[in-house]
C-alpha cells in the first residue's frame, strides 16, 4: 500500500513560518480528551501541527468507531491549526513491527512539515520550532526537523504497559531513551514528575486542565429524557473499565442513593458484578453520549465521582473529570490519588475505603445547594483551565529554547512547576 501523504488546498498555511507538531496519543475526531483541548488552546500561541496516532488497516477491527483509513493527508482545521492522520503497518507498536511503523510516521510528519513551510514559503531552514512527542514506542523526535524536542508524559505508562499488553520493562527502556533525547521534558502529573526526577530528567510540572466554558450553561441545560432517578443523584462521567474501583459504586448504591453512571462500560469488566449492579433500581447507565450533551447530566447530578482504583497507573494519572465535576459547579467525591493532594483544594473531599466513600458521598449529597459554593468551585476550575495550562505549555518551550530562535509567547516560567 502507498503512505503517500495527501496535501488539499493548504492557502490558509500561509502565515505558517515557525509552528508546534504534536504527537498525540488520542485522534483529533474521536471522544474530545486532554491532547486536543491542550492544542486547541496552544494554537492561540502558535500555529499547530496536530498529529493523531498512527491507525493501519487492521485497525478498525478491533476498534469499530474508527473508519478503514485512506492514505494520511494532510488538512486545515484553522488558520492556527492543522492535523495529520498516519497510516502504518498492521502490528503498530509490536515489537519487531515498531521501528518500521516509527519511521513511516515520521516520513509521513516529515512530508507534512516540509508542505505547510512551502504554502508559508518559509524561508527559515526549519519552520518546526518544536516537536511534542507523547508515544514512547513510535517515536518522531526528528521528522520535522525541529528545533526543540519536547517529551509530553502523560501518564505512568509503565505502570499501565499490562492494561494495553504490553511489556513494562519494554515500555520503561523506550521511556528513559525518548527523555533522553528531549531538550524539555513535561509531566501531566506530581508522580510522573517525580518518577522522571529519578530517572535523571529535569522535568516541568504541567498538569491536566479544563475548560470552564463547555460547563458554563449547565444549569440552563436539557434534562435529558433517558434519566429518570429521584434525586439528588450522585454521578459517574467517563469510561467504566478496570480503572475503576468497583466496590466504591456498590457501596454508594448500598447506601439506597441514586447513582448515575454516563459513559461507556468495558463489557469485560467484571460482567456479573456490573449486571447486578445495574439490575438495582437506584442504579442507571445512560451509556456513552456526545461532548456536547454532558452538561444536561451534570445537571442531573449533584455529587461527580472519582472512584479509581489503587493501581500505579491510576497514581500516576490526573483525572480530568475532577475539575470538569468542579467546572460544573457539581461537589467532588475522589479516592486519594497523588493528582487529587497537588490539587489541596478542600472542594474536593477524599475517601478510599467503600464505607468511607459511600458515606462521603452521602454527606455530600445531604448538603444544601449553594450558588456561592458553586461559584467557588467554578472559580477553582478556572484557574486550572486549559487556557492557562497551553500558556504554561508555551512557556516552557519559550524559556527552553537554547539560541533565541524560538519565539513562542507565553509568559514567564510556568505556574504548573509549583
Amino acid at each position: 500500500m502507498s503512505f503517500a501523504v495527501r496535501v488539499p488546498d493548504l492557502s490558509a498555511a500561509t502565515q505558517w513560518r515557525e509552528f508546534v507538531t504534536v504527537c498525540a496519543t488520542n485522534r483529533w475526531d474521536g471522544v474530545k480528551l486532554h491532547d486536543r483541548s491542550l492544542t486547541e488552546q496552544l494554537a492561540r500561541h502558535v500555529p499547530v501541527l496536530y498529529v493523531d496516532p498512527p491507525v493501519s488497516p487492521a485497525t478498525p477491527g478491533r476498534r469499530p468507531d474508527i473508519a478503514r483509513p485512506t492514505a494520511p493527508r494532510v488538512r486545515m482545521l484553522g488558520d492556527n491549526l492543522a492535523h495529520l492522520a498516519p497510516v502504518v503497518l498492521p502490528g503498530l507498536r509490536r515489537q519487531g513491527v515498531a521501528p518500521a511503523n516509527a519511521e513511516i510516521v515520521r516520513r509521513q510528519i516529515r512530508r507534512a512539515v516540509r508542505d505547510l513551510a512551502a504554502a508559508a514559503a518559509s524561508p527559515a531552514a526549519s519552520p518546526a520550532a518544536a516537536l511534542v512527542e507523547a508515544d514512547v514506542l513510535l517515536p518522531a523526535f526528528g521528522a520535522a526537523r525541529e528545533r526543540l524536542r519536547v517529551y509530553w508524559a502523560q501518564d505512568d505508562y509503565a505502570g499501565g504497559a499490562a492494561l494495553l499488553g504490553l511489556d513494562p520493562v519494554r515500555v520503561q527502556v523506550a521511556e528513559v531513551k525518548v527523555a533522553a533525547k528531549a531538550d524539555v521534558v513535561i509531566a501531566a502529573s506530581p508522580v510522573v514528575h517525580a518518577k522522571l526526577a529519578a530517572l535523571g530528567a529535569d522535568p516541568l510540572l504541567i498538569p491536566y486542565g479544563c475548560d470552564p466554558d463547555a460547563f458554563a450553561g449547565v444549569e440552563s441545560a436539557p434534562v435529558p429524557e433517558d434519566v429518570r432517578l429521584p434525586g439528588p443523584v450522585a454521578g459517574l462521567v467517563g469510561h467504566i473499565n478496570a480503572r475503576i474501583d468497583l466496590s466504591l459504586l456498590e457501596a454508594v448504591a448500598d447506601t439506597g442513593n441514586s447513582l448515575l453512571l454516563v459513559g461507556p462500560i468495558d463489557p469485560a469488566f467484571e460482567p456479573g458484578r456490573m449486571r447486578a449492579l445495574l439490575a438495582r433500581e437506584n442504579v442507571l447507565s445512560v451509556g456513552r453520549k456526545p461532548a456536547e450533551e454532558l452538561p444536561g447530566y451534570l445537571r442531573t447530578i449533584d455529587v461527580g465521582l472519582v472512584p479509581y482504583a489503587d493501581t500505579p497507573f491510576n497514581r500516576g494519572s490526573f483525572p480530568l473529570k475532577t475539575l470538569e465535576y468542579l467546572a460544573a459547579g457539581r461537589a467532588a467525591v475522589s479516592t486519594d490519588l497523588p493528582a487529587t493532594r497537588w490539587l489541596d483544594s478542600s472542594l474536593i473531599v477524599t475517601a478510599t475505603t467503600p464505607p468511607d466513600f459511600a458515606a462521603a458521598v452521602t454527606a455530600e449529597l445531604q448538603r444544601e445547594r449553594s450558588g456561592q459554593l458553586a461559584a467557588a468551585r467554578r472559580a477553582f476550575a478556572e484557574c486550572h483551565s486549559w487556557g492557562r495550562r497551553a500558556a504554561d505549555f508555551a512557556a516552557a518551550i519559550r524559556v527552553a529554547r537554547h539560541d533565541g530562535s524560538v519565539s513562542i509567547s507565553g509568559g514567564d516560567r510556568p505556574g504548573g512547576t509549583q
